[in-house]
């Protein structure tokens, strides 16, 4: 692997970091550039297990519009190996701050930082209906700005899960004028006037009733079958998994969480800073919407406020002296 080549470095060969950056997805990997560009020790702990994984394809990415995940994922750990970040596939288990932050990994190591950035993303968990977990990423789909244009036109379903997924719905007509809403574990009084009043004006079908099942047909989608035995012909269906937040490590370092509708997430400024002296985030693990155009953009940010917290603690300290 390519060596730092700032003299500072040459002297710590303890595991200590500058920085380490637990996750290696979009967010991680950008803020990890930055580092490494800055002539900081960085080592990036990543677990492997990127959110976005069941999509053949990313979009909405300028020049990159289009690329599988893991060609980006790859490409990326490419470019961070150029400036000396190190990249080590582990998990990160515990953490705690003394002098410095010193990070528990799942293979047995400890490894230590001046600073620490988590971009441990979040886990989506899909709605207990057969069929929909072998199918999410194909012609089962949260997003429609990530997949819409690539469906449009279709038959679109929307799987209701609560009474938000009205919101899916209403968006995904944009992008398809053949869409119906399954209320499915959601009853029809839940819906308000002014909900039913949009699904109409949208030209959205509303249909009752628990979905027990998708039927397939040479490895697609084409239907959406209720309990009670009716089916109707689909070729997409739109759910929405619930976010799980991976925030274990923020909690074990006493971080401020606020609650969401989506879970609850670090408080943390406009750089990504948390309530935690010392730790920033980025990506998922900051909130539920952050596309990977704007976990890069994150990290970046994140990355950038280390780089001038470190340089002006450590010209403090001399003048100290």
């Amino acid at each position: 692997m390519t060596q730092n080549t700032n003299p500072k470095d040459l002297k710590d060969t303890s595991g200590t970091y500058d920085v380490v950056v637990v996750g290696g997805g979009a967010a991680g990997l950008s803020a990890a550039l930055v580092l490494g560009r800055s002539r900081l020790r960085t080592l990036v702990v990543d677990a492997g297990e990127p959110r976005n994984a069941p999509s053949a394809h990313m979009q909405g990415y300028l020049t990159r519009d289009g690329m599988s995940p893991a060609e980006f994922l790859a490409l990326g750990r490419e470019e961070i190996a150029r400036y000396g970040v190190e990249l080590v596939r582990d998990r990160a288990v515990d953490v705690s701050r003394g002098e410095d932050f010193a990070v528990e990994l799942a293979g047995g190591d400890t490894v230590h930082a001046r600073r620490l950035i988590v971009t441990t993303g979040l886990r989506d968990e899909l709605p207990a209906v057969p069929g929909v977990a072998e199918r999410y990423g194909r012609d089962v789909l949260h997003c429609p700005f990530c997949h819409g244009w690539e469906v449009r036109d279709e038959h679109f379903g929307v799987l209701a899960t609560s009474p938000l997924s009205v919101h899916q719905a209403l968006m995904v007509s944009g992008w398809s004028d053949d869409v119906t809403l399954f209320l499915h574990t959601v009853a029809e009084r839940e819906l308000s006037d002014d909900d039913l009043r949009r699904l109409a004006a949208a030209g959205v079908k509303v249909v009752p009733g628990e979905v027990a099942g998708l039927r397939i047909e040479d490895d697609r989608l084409t239907g959406v079958r209720l309990a009670d035995g009716t089916a109707h012909d689909r070729t997409v269906l739109f759910v929405a998994p619930k976010a799980v937040p991976q925030t274990g490590l923020m909690e074990r370092l006493g971080a401020e969480l606020q609650e969401t509708p989506f879970g609850a997430y670090p408080v943390v400024d406009p750089t990504g800073r948390t309530t935690v002296p010392g730790v920033w985030t980025a990506g998922n693990a900051m909130g539920f919407a952050e596309q990977v155009v704007h976990a890069a953009s994150g990290g970046y940010r994140a990355a950038s406020a280390i780089v001038g917290d470190l340089i002006m603690s450590d010209l403090d300290a001399a003048v100290a002296e």
